[in-house]
């Protein structure tokens, strides 16, 4: 009987971008991946704040702590789902670009130190 160690599966989208380098149970691609989703995700979050200021201002909607926090809660939850669902493809251009520099770029054993 053979019995396989059980390892947790990690999902890179689940992590936070600090903690993302440094997981060894995602490929390279993985974390290119994900970097790039997190990066259009903060685009994402800024555009949408700055388009959704007017929405949120009515006589119905004060100036209050409350709507300020419902207010990034809507657009962090709104940047999200769009750049998991593909977003505006900036993360994929990212992404393609980062993979092609990492593909070209000379690994460490390979760089040599001529003195």
């Amino acid at each position: 009987m053979e019995l396989t160690a059980l390892q947790p599966r990690v999902d890179a989208t689940s992590l936070p971008l600090d903690r993302l380098a440094d997981n060894r149970q995602l490929s390279e691609a993985q974390k290119v991946a994900e970097a790039g989703r997190q990066f259009e995700a903060i685009l994402m979050r800024q555009i949408l704040g700055e388009a959704m200021k007017p929405v949120f201002k009515s006589e119905f909607t004060g100036q209050s702590a409350q709507a300020g926090i419902y207010q990034d809660l809507v657009v962090n939850q709104l940047a999200e789902n769009l750049t998991r669902s593909g977003g505006l493809g900036l993360a994929s251009s990212l992404n393609h670009e980062l993979a092609r520099q990492l593909a070209t770029a000379p690994k460490p054993s390979e760089t040599t130190a001529h003195d």
